[in-house]
């Protein structure tokens, strides 16, 4: 099977995100809003079904593989459910005023979070698309968390690690930095992957092609006057409809995947 070791990557990044988030969510949870609770539960049991899953096939559990590849269809919607959350948070905070950094991050903070549902969904369909394909499905399963890794690194860079922020920016941009070194580290990571077995790459491109949309959507928004008009925009939609659209779009996804996935059906054979 491939990716042998794909369970101890996938351990590290819910590492990161415990380290990354102790200070602002863990240590802290009863003072949180429920969308972080929300975002948090659903992103961390993805990536432990990911590392569950892993094992299994490893370990020739096939069909806990299967039981758990099942449970991915109700946890994914969730997934979405999550972001479209996080966003709807920040899209509030922004709409509200007061706050400086949330007015120069705010719309970055929502085009980047954009962006990685977009992610999500691409990579989750891919997946079932291509389930025939062991390669490349366990390829577009483990690159999703490679989307979660920029938020949580970033804030340990800034926490502990400042030296690796080469770009050097003032005041609350700092935090745009590190995410775009946290991407461009999560994508050097990817196409290294890539670099080793480049006919079963296409799920490393595509998830490096994402991360540096990302990377430069996020550094640029602050200097682009649309995308804040556009976040204000989003801030009068009605909760329950983008939270709505976020589920639909996930099952959307999943079931879309699946269908696309399914053997040909063989032509049932002429008579003479």
């Amino acid at each position: 099977m491939p990716y042998r070791n794909a369970h101890y990557f996938v351990g590290a990044v819910l590492l990161v995100i415990v380290a990354g988030f102790w200070a602002s969510y863990f240590a802290v949870t009863n003072a949180v809003p429920t969308a972080f609770h929300i975002h948090a539960i659903s992103s961390m049991t993805w990536l432990l079904l990911l590392i569950t899953q892993h094992v299994a096939i490893h370990r020739r559990h096939n069909a806990l593989h299967k039981q758990i590849g099942l449970a991915s269809f109700a946890l994914f919607p969730f997934l979405i459910l999550g972001f479209v959350m996080i966003i709807n948070v920040s899209a509030a905070r922004y709409s509200a005023g007061g706050d400086e950094g949330i007015a120069l991050l705010g719309p970055a903070f929502g085009i980047g979070m954009a962006i990685a549902i977009a992610a999500y969904l691409t990579l989750f369909y891919l997946a079932l698309n291509h389930r025939r394909n062991v390669k490349l499905h366990a390829g577009y399963m483990l690159a999703t968390p490679l989307i979660l890794f920029e938020s949580p690194f970033s804030r340990v860079m800034l926490d502990s690690l400042p030296w690796l922020n080469v770009i050097g920016s003032e005041g609350p941009r700092v935090v745009l930095d590190a995410i775009v070194i946290s991407d461009s580290l999560a994508i050097l990571f990817a196409l290294g992957l890539y670099a080793m077995d480049p006919k079963h790459g296409a799920p490393w491109l595509i998830a490096s092609a994402f991360m540096g949309a990302q990377a430069v959507a996020m550094w640029f928004a602050p200097s682009i006057p649309l995308i804040g008009s556009a976040f204000s925009a989003y801030a009068a939609i009605p909760p329950a409809v983008t939270l709505a659209l976020g589920v639909t779009a996930g099952g959307a996804a999943a079931w879309l995947g699946w269908e696309a996935g399914k053997a040909p059906r063989k032509r049932a054979a002429q008579p003479a």
